[in-house]
This record gives structure tokens, C-alpha cells and sequence, in this order.
């Protein structure tokens, strides 16, 4: 028999298919043919692979070989595959034990001299591969620690193409070879930024909390130097700790986008892009194969977009669809996938281009056209979808320069944290959701939920006059839960309900 069969891992966003890796010689003229959809890098494998298997000092056949990769109709991109490309064409021979060969799944890119060198994405392709019921997995050795956080898989790293035949019961000698390594990452710190170093920000304090404590998406305005960035760092050190299957979930994003990942943290992600991201930096793409933007590095943490109105309009239009579903969807010609995207949004902005409108003691140079330009930026459906708008001041020099600091801690506030998303999980539960930010308004407006008139009124004066929209009105509803929460409370009144207007607009009806 001249045929054998190997698996490989094809990816798509964060899911992973698993792909049979079939080889069959024939008495054709002598040539290497790959099928099954595969992109150009994976079509390059020919030559890679060839010349590995001939510099490990292992015989390559010199019959026509066809490799297939099923199931056809799904694309494979990618330099992945070269190992398990490898391995099947070798097993053709009789060189490997077929056996072997087929219960194994196989990740890597072969270099020239036969060194396997490191992938990216072989955290999902690992959980794919265990979720499909494999229990052993070949990675080059630069992913061994990344391949290792999947529970209930037996990892076996390589160096070369050399040790993997020999596991596989090839008859050669291995040589001492350097492994492949991949860049140092630098390991992000367990200590996070405490609440307790804020000074003068106590309105902005408590608002930080009950954005966290609901998922709530939020927008700081003010001046510069007011404490705007520093309230958006120290917001991921007061969300609960992810848990094992979220860390999961951001570790294998990570590893999309080519981190070398070697622990699970569980500290949510944080991430700032520049002012001048693109849209495709922001959502992500690639012409060839999907990479993650910054939207899913975010995933199940913090966004914040520092100086929002200098973004280009078509990345924070971008946003809304994300915002509204937790997910985006990418397409281009040559592929479609979805990545998870379900973050917490930061936005900040001055009131002008200078910074100084509405200072008092500053001077603003900036004509009214200049400033209604500047705050138009900002779209009325994207600033729809922020639950909290919140002014924010300079700190008075009095309060600056003593030894006042804020009366909550990170510790602190991270407990009370847990505490209310706890009380909003237990009346979610038996549904979809788990935050009062998720939550679709017509369960709050409409059945057992829905708050007596008297506490409401105020609310459907400004949904009447025009004051908010429907989406601004459940909203509102939202923060007025989460408020209810973080007070013990079993339902909203009306101090709550106002309060959640004034986060919501600035302003009560």
C-alpha cells in the first residue's frame, strides 16, 4: 500500500478544523502535487519539504507523490502544515510506522536544513485537535509551552524533522541540532495600578466601578491632565480575574497574532492603539489570512482609545457592529471568518482640538467651527452605544499637592466588583447573559423587571422630549441595575434611575 494519512489543524479566526493529511505515490513521471485548496505559502511546501527530508538523511521517494488535504473544500493557508506534510510522504515508504503516523497530529514549518521552526496559532490548533478526540501532538519546540496549557494532550516537542521520524520508528541517526527560538516576550506583571494613587477624581472613581461592575462602555471628557489615561489603566486591575476557559480564550488570540504564549494570564488584557490606527489595524484582516485586530486582542478586557476624535471615522464606525454583538466579522475574497470580540470601551476625549474649552483660567484659541468639527467626529450611533458620559476636571492645586488620596483601593473596589456581578449573574441566570450591559432592553422595560412608573418618570420625560433615544433609554436602565447591585438593592429607585441619567447624559431630566 502506498498511501498514508496524518492529520493537520487548519484555522479559521480561533477555530480550528481538522484537516487529513493524505499521501499516495504513484508510477506516474516523478513529481510533488498538492490538493485541497491550500494557499501559496502552503504550496511552497514542495521544495521545503523535499529538502528537509533529503538534509535529515532521510530518502525521499522519486515516484509522483499527491498530497491531499481533506476536506477539500475548506482553505488552508499557511506554513503549518509542512510537518505533517512531511511525515505522510515519508510513511508512504515504509520509513515511518503508519500506524503512528495516523493516530498523531502534526504542527510545524520545516526550515531547508530540516529544523522545525515555530507557527503561529498552535494554542487553538491544540485545543481543536483535543476537542476532536486526539491525545498526541507533535510542535516544533520554540510552541512546547504554549502547546502544554491544553489540558489532556501529550505534547511532544522537536527540534527536527529528524527527531520526529525517529519517534515515529524511522531507522536513522539524529544529529545535534540547535533549536529554532522564538523572540522573548515580555511577561506582563501581576501588579496592576491602584485606585488609591487617584486624587481628587472621586465622582470619576465611582464611576469607574459601576462601568466595571455592569460592562458598561464608557467616555471620559475633559481637558489634559485631568486623569482621563489614568483612570482607563487602573480599570482592568478592578475586573474579577479571568477564568481558566477565558484566560484560554486570550492566550489563544494571542497566539493568532504571533506572541510567543507561555502562561494563562488572569488579568484581563488591556489595549491602546495609536491615535492614527487604520480600520483594519483596529478590526483586523490581512490579504492572505486573517490576523486579529486590536478590537480582539481586547477580548474579554479593556479598549481604550485615547484622543477618540483623531481616529479616522472609518475605524470608530467600525466599532458599532463589535460593540452590539461581541464578535466581528471579517471578509475578503479570498476568505471569511468571525473572531470573538466581546471588550470593555474607553473612550476619551478633550472638549476641543486645544484642549481648553471651557477651562477655567485656560485660553481657547479654537473658532466654533473648529470645535463643532472636532466633537462631530464622534458619531451619534457610536456615541449611543456608550453607557457612561462623564466630565472630567483638573485636579484643584489645593487637592494636588496634599497628602488626600482616594478612599478606594483596587483591592476594594475589585470586591465590590465581584460582589455585584455576582447578584447580576444570579438573576441572569437560565439565560444568555451575565452582565446587566448585555442584557436586550426589552427585558427590562417590559415583564417582571419593569420599574413602576413613579420610579421611571423622569426617564420617560426625557425619552419624550426627545432627550434620549430607545438605545439611550435601556441603557440607562442597565447602569440603573448595576447602580441597584453595587447598593445591595433588589431593584432600582428612583436615586439610582437618576443617578444612571446623570452617568448617561451628564445631566438629570
Amino acid at each position: 500500500m502506498s498511501t498514508a494519512r496524518t492529520w493537520a489543524v487548519a484555522l479559521t479566526g480561533v477555530d480550528g478544523h481538522m484537516v487529513e493529511v493524505e499521501a499516495d505515490l504513484s508510477s506516474q513521471t516523478p513529481g510533488f502535487q498538492i490538493i485541497g485548496l491550500p494557499d501559496k505559502a502552503l504550496g511552497e511546501a514542495a521544495q521545503r519539504v523535499r529538502n528537509a527530508c533529503v538534509n535529515a538523511g532521510l530518502d525521499f521517494p522519486r515516484r509522483h507523490l499527491t498530497v491531499n488535504l481533506s476536506p477539500a473544500n475548506l482553505p488552508k493557508a499557511g506554513s503549518g502544515f509542512d510537518l505533517s506534510i512531511a511525515v505522510a510522504t515519508l510513511a508512504t515508504t515504509g520509513a515511518l510506522r503508519r500506524d503512528s503516523v495516523r493516530s498523531t497530529v502534526h504542527v510545524g514549518e520545516l526550515g531547508l536544513d530540516g529544523r522545525l521552526r515555530p507557527v503561529p496559532g498552535v494554542l487553538p490548533a491544540v485545543y481543536a485537535a483535543a476537542r476532536a478526540g486526539f491525545t498526541k501532538v507533535i510542535v516544533p519546540y520554540a510552541n512546547a509551552a504554549e502547546a502544554r496549557l491544553v489540558p489532556g494532550v501529550e505534547v511532544h516537542a522537536a527540534a527536527s524533522l529528524a527527531e520526529v521520524a525517529v519517534s515515529h520508528g524511522a531507522d536513522i541517526e539524529v544529529r545535534d541540532t540547535d533549536p529554532v527560538h522564538t523572540a522573548p516576550r515580555a511577561v506582563p506583571s501581576d501588579e496592576t495600578l491602584d485606585l488609591a494613587e487617584v486624587i481628587g477624581q472621586d465622582e470619576a472613581v465611582d464611576a469607574l466601578i459601576t462601568a466595571a461592575a455592569g460592562g458598561h462602555h464608557m467616555m471620559l471628557s475633559g481637558p489634559p491632565g485631568a486623569g482621563k489615561t489614568m483612570l482607563a489603566r487602573r480599570l482592568p486591575g478592578i475586573l474579577p480575574a479571568l477564568t481558566e476557559g477565558e484566560a484560554l480564550e486570550v492566550a489563544a488570540i494571542r497566539s493568532l497574532a504571533g506572541e510567543a504564549v507561555t502562561r494563562l494570564d488572569s488579568l484581563p488584557p488591556f489595549e491602546a492603539p495609536h491615535h492614527t490606527a487604520s480600520a483594519a489595524a483596529l478590526v483586523g484582516g490581512g490579504s492572505r489570512s486573517p490576523r486579529p485586530g486590536a478590537i480582539v486582542r481586547a477580548h474579554r478586557g479593556v479598549l481604550f482609545l485615547d484622543e477618540t476624535p483623531e481616529f479616522p471615522r472609518s475605524a470608530l464606525d467600525a466599532l458599532r457592529q463589535p460593540l452590539e454583538s461581541g464578535r466581528i466579522e471579517i471578509i475578503r475574497a479570498g476568505f471569511a471568518t468571525a473572531f470573538p470580540a466581546r471588550f470593555q470601551l474607553i473612550l476619551a476625549m478633550n472638549p476641543c482640538p486645544c484642549g481648553n474649552y471651557g477651562v477655567r483660567g485656560a485660553e481657547c484659541m479654537c473658532p466654533p467651527m473648529a470645535i463643532r468639527r472636532y466633537a462631530g467626529r464622534l458619531s451619534g450611533p457610536l456615541r449611543d452605544r456608550v453607557d457612561i458620559d462623564l466630565q472630567v476636571a483638573r485636579v484643584a492645586a489645593a487637592r494636588a499637592t496634599s497628602d488626600e488620596r482616594s478612599g478606594v483601593s483596587t483591592a476594594d473596589a475589585r470586591e465590590r466588583v465581584t460582589v455585584a456581578r455576582s447578584v447580576a449573574a444570579e438573576r441572569w441566570r437560565g439565560t444568555p447573559w451575565r452582565l446587566n450591559a448585555e442584557v436586550p432592553g426589552e427585558r427590562l422595560r417590559q415583564g417582571a423587571l419593569r420599574l413602576p412608573s413613579a420610579v421611571r418618570a423622569p426617564l420617560d420625560r426625557a425619552l419624550e422630549r426627545g432627550s434620549v433615544t430607545l438605545r439611550a433609554y435601556d441603557r440607562v436602565l442597565r447602569i440603573a441595575w448595576t447602580l441597584s447591585d453595587l447598593a445591595g438593592l433588589s431593584s432600582p429607585g428612583g436615586d439610582q434611575l437618576g443617578h444612571a441619567l446623570f452617568l448617561k447624559k451628564g445631566l438629570l431630566a
